[in-house]
């Protein structure tokens, strides 16, 4: 069992590991080799082609996040050559730990480490969602707070606005509001809009 400074130790090595590459954290499958507790590259290897097969079984892309690049390494005397080299992505490490030998402490540790910060990332990207949808609801409100008030001003009442706004939804989903919010299991007293997603839907989506 790992103790605690075995723990903080482990943490800080995979922590120092990862890079950002493009924007992307990744981090070096010849490095990760080395933390994970594998000392052959063959071996290690077969526990990636499992995380790409598992990759692959889940739908996302291997070339995403497994990418194939060339490393240059010191061969002595000034000399270097060119090796096999993988980045991985923080998803990858996870498939890799996830299929690695679990009775070594490093590949336990990773487990978790991975499993951890993947669904920090998610909770993280889930709240960016979030704010974007409520400021994003929050403009369509005022927008339609003014609409209301020109159209009241020139004599349409709640049922005609109503009748407007079904009509909108006719012309941008193919569907009144009435069968919009059957097909989205929105709630009669909640807006459409409170459960649209930020990106603008295409029209098509919403005719199967």
């Amino acid at each position: 069992m790992l103790k605690s400074e075995e723990i903080k130790a482990l943490f800080t090595q995979f922590e120092n590991a990862a890079a950002e590459i493009q924007g992307v954290e990744c981090w070096s499958a010849r490095e990760l080799q080395s933390l994970l507790g594998y000392s052959k590259w063959e071996n290690f290897s077969k526990v990636i082609d499992k995380a790409k097969e598992s990759c692959d079984n889940a739908g996302e892309k291997i070339a995403y996040h497994f990418p194939d690049v060339r490393k240059m390494v010191s061969i002595g005397s000034g000399a270097e050559k060119a090796i096999d080299e993988i980045l991985l992505t923080r998803y990858a490490c996870y498939l890799i730990a996830q299929n690695g030998d679990s009775r070594k402490e490093q590949i336990a540790f990773a487990q978790n480490y991975f499993a951890v910060q993947t669904r920090r990332a998610e909770i993280i990207e889930q709240r960016i969602l979030e704010s974007e949808r409520v400021e994003a609801r929050e403009k369509l409100r005022q927008t339609e707070k003014q609409l209301s008030g020109v159209l009241y001003e020139r004599g349409v009442d709640d049922k005609g606005f109503a009748t407007i706004r079904s009509k909108g939804d006719k012309a941008l989903f193919n569907l009144d509001t009435a069968q919009l919010k059957r097909k989205m299991n929105v709630p009669q007293n909640r807006p459409v809009a409170d459960f649209l997603p930020t990106e603008n839907p295409r029209k098509e989506s919403f005719k199967k």
